[in-house]
């Protein structure tokens, strides 16, 4: 049995020990620096509180990271090298060579680097893109993804509001998007991005939009925002392709719907709308990811698309600042 322990106790933290709970894997515990949030966790998901990271490596088979983003570095190196296989929140690193180095060290250590690119695991975008590859609605032309929410609202170290710790908006909240869009319509050729925030460095909040060039000629327009007043948070989807639309629009409580064009100008004469059961994507996630690691399985997610998405939000920055389009391979 593969014992797990998590590193970071807030909200990211609590979202994977109940996960790990639902798969055969031990959860054997967690690590913060904050040990009330350490006790909120234990309390709910079992397992013991580590007295420092060394110690919760040495004693598991999977270290599950879920500390902020400019130590993700510090403790994927420190895993690999111990020879313990890792789950890393996004985004993977803070650097695009800190990525390079992590994915590295783990190929050379032999042990695996998955990523929480969660929103591969959410239901409705997991449908779209199931869509897509059976060619429903033909070739992807324009994805159009909006993901907004209010500002993170934290009592302990509010690490989301020091851009050196966090990226900012576009690489900790937008890189979802990124990753999905290039997931549903390949590579990125360029990447052109403006934000409120550069206009207005003291705004509390930001918003930005970007527009993404696809080597297959389809274009991707996404938006970001972390200005909504808590505890407001939207996301919308729609993929237009040349047999159809996909969409899934922010005030919508059911998962997409489909729209395509009728083989012959004839329509259904009664239309029947349809929902998945749901399951929480975060345990969702942690189930595939336990298959990978106990089984070898295959994973939706791989440590390269991390490290692409990271390309991507960094094009989007580098965007920001130059005000011109952006290669990935440029950052």
């Amino acid at each position: 049995m593969l014992r797990v322990g998590v590193v970071g106790a807030g909200v990211m933290g609590a979202l994977h020990a109940a996960g790990w709970r639902q798969t055969p894997a031990e959860f054997a515990g967690v690590f913060s620096l904050y040990p009330d949030m350490v006790q909120s966790v234990i309390e709910t998901c079992g397992g013991q509180p580590y007295p420092d990271v060394d110690a919760l490596i040495e004693d598991v088979d999977v270290v599950d990271i879920c500390a902020p983003t400019h130590v993700h570095h510090e403790l994927v190196m420190k895993a690999a090298a111990a020879g313990k296989h890792v789950v890393c929140e996004k985004p993977l690193a803070r650097t695009v060579s800190q990525a390079e180095e992590m994915i590295a060290a783990c190929e050379q250590a032999g042990v695996k680097l998955l990523v929480g690119h969660v929103v591969r695991y959410f239901p409705q975008y997991a449908q779209a893109k199931a869509l897509v590859d059976r060619g429903e609605v033909g070739d992807v032309a324009v994805v159009r993804l909006t993901r907004a929410s209010a500002r993170p609202q934290r009592t302990h170290d509010n690490w989301f509001e020091d851009t050196d710790k966090s990226g900012g908006m576009i690489l900790d909240l937008m890189l979802h998007d990124f990753d999905y869009a290039r997931w549903v319509a390949g590579e990125v050729e360029s990447v052109f991005c403006k934000s409120a925030r550069a206009a207005r460095p003291d705004a509390r909040g930001d918003y930005a939009i970007a527009i993404l060039r696809h080597t297959s000629g389809a274009i991707s327009n996404l938006e970001g925002a972390s200005a909504y007043p808590p505890p407001l948070f939207r996301t919308s989807l729609q993929i237009a392709g040349s047999r159809g639309l996909i969409d899934h629009p922010a005030e919508s409580t059911v998962p997409i719907r489909v729209t395509l064009m009728p083989d012959g100008n004839r329509a259904p004469t009664v239309a029947v709308p349809s929902s998945p059961l749901l399951e929480e994507p975060y345990t969702t996630q942690l189930k595939e990811f336990y298959d990978v690691l106990a089984h070898d399985a295959t994973p939706r997610v791989t440590a390269h698309d991390a490290l692409m998405a990271l390309r991507l939000a960094f094009a989007a920055i580098r965007s920001v600042e130059t005000g011109r389009p952006v290669s990935p391979q440029e950052v």
